[in-house]
């Protein structure tokens, strides 16, 4: 779908943060997915790695297919995929990628697995020689007890 398209579906970045958020406490509780699929995990994952992508917004399709091969690697390689997400209207050039672990000894043998995997090493080789990927972040965030999933109380506000 291209920007100039209507839909329903566009999101604004605080939505995006949100959902993003929703769906890596969901991961991290263990709990089902949104669309009620149960995402397979022997252990509760704690620590949500949140990567802010700085993308050539002409390159789109180019880190669209950089992504959805993680989508294969990811998992292969130990990480719980949230998911990875395009920019669709607003900023044309801040991609997210969010992978969940049990824990940051977990995200470290990862980065191992990652290293030695061929698939992997040929996506980052990639990414390197289009240069479609301008800068990278990481943030590690874990949930705060007693703040996810607290419904609203009714009554007004004073």
């Amino acid at each position: 779908m291209t920007p100039s398209e209507p839909s329903v579906l566009q999101i604004d970045r605080r939505e995006f943060m949100r959902v993003a958020t929703t769906f890596a406490a969901a991961l991290t509780m263990g709990s089902e997915i949104v669309w009620g699929e149960s995402m397979p995990m022997k252990t509760a994952v704690r620590i949500t790695c949140f990567i802010r992508y700085e993308i050539d917004p002409y390159q789109r399709e180019a880190f669209k297919e950089y992504a959805e091969n993680w989508g294969r690697i990811v998992p292969r390689c130990g990480g719980h995929l949230v998911g990875y997400f395009l920019p669709y209207e607003g900023t044309n050039n801040v991609a997210w990628g969010l992978i969940a672990f049990d824990s940051l000894a977990s995200y470290e043998a990862y980065k191992k697995k990652l290293k030695a995997d061929p698939e992997a090493r040929n996506n980052f080789a990639v990414a390197e020689a289009k240069r479609f990927i301008l800068r990278e972040e990481r943030n590690f965030v874990e949930i705060v007890d007693g703040t996810f999933g607290v419904p609203a109380t009714s009554g007004t506000a004073a």
